[in-house]
């Protein structure tokens, strides 16, 4: 499996030392949370400034995985809302998609944005699918690949299991769709078994090792990453394992990363 880190785990905007350090840790990859490079994500980022952090990730040895945290700086925008909350949400994840791109990315993690509140159950599936079944044909050309996230009942109320993100992913049958795994959701949803992972295996794409609260691999003593690892190389997986980890020490938070990255080699 390919090891990586998402970028929340370093300083927030300017990071170019520590990106340079990263592959003294064994890391191969970056995935990158768009507000955490630029304030601006939207209507003024730049080619200029995506082209500029994409020589950074290259200088520093590292390729780019994609992106995730989509709607950290734009909670107004996302699933079930009202029809021009949806076409913006469409448009800006479009937007992000050509990002991406540019950045030589290729999945774009669907984590947040999706709370139903009162919505039913039935009507938010009927909506979720075909507001991917709309998405995807105008990325297509991108190359990229949204991926649905799974998440406990703290996170969402909408896609608990892995077996509802696979359930769009193949109603909506599109290349452009895919399915992650989420460590800390397999805990909290009772799916750490060999099910999950076999019934997952044709539509996964990218996984999330990461702990309750964000924190170092193997602190909280909740989730098991060997076992996960364990599952992933009995399906044949040899996609990117990206660790999902806030920045513990402001001050140094490398060492945080390291202690993660010696988790991530030993058990994926």
């Amino acid at each position: 499996m390919k090891h990586a880190v998402s970028n929340i785990a370093l300083s927030p905007y300017d990071h170019g030392d520590e990106l340079a350090r990263l592959a003294e840790f064994g890391l191969q990859g970056l995935e990158i949370a768009p507000s955490r490079v630029w304030r601006d994500t939207w209507a003024g980022l730049t080619p200029g400034q995506v082209e500029s952090y994409r020589h950074q990730i290259s200088e520093a040895g590292l390729d780019v995985v994609g992106l995730h945290s989509l709607f950290y700086d734009h909670p107004e925008l996302g699933l079930f809302k009202d029809l021009e909350s949806r076409s913006r949400t469409m448009d800006f994840l479009v937007h992000l998609s050509g990002v991406c791109r540019d950045l030589g990315g290729r999945t774009l993690i669907y984590g947040g944005g999706r709370k139903r509140g009162d919505v039913s159950a039935a009507a938010a599936l009927v909506e979720a699918i075909e507001f991917f079944g709309e998405l995807c044909p105008r990325i297509e050309a991108h190359g990229t690949i949204f991926c649905l996230e799974p998440l406990g009942p703290n996170d969402t109320d909408f896609i608990h299991r892995v077996g509802e993100s696979s359930a769009i992913v193949e109603a909506v049958d599109h290349p452009a769709l895919k399915v992650q795994i989420d460590a800390k959701a397999l805990v909290a949803n009772d799916e750490l078994r060999a099910e999950t992972f076999d019934s997952a295996k044709p539509l996964l794409v990218h996984v999330h090792a990461n702990e309750p609260d964000l924190g170092i691999l193997g602190t909280s003593g909740l989730v098991d990453h060997a076992a996960i690892g364990g599952h992933l190389r009995s399906i044949g997986y040899d996609g990117t394992v990206s660790i999902e980890q806030k920045m513990i020490n402001a001050d140094a938070p490398l060492g945080a990363v390291r202690q993660s990255a010696a988790i991530l080699k030993e058990c994926y």
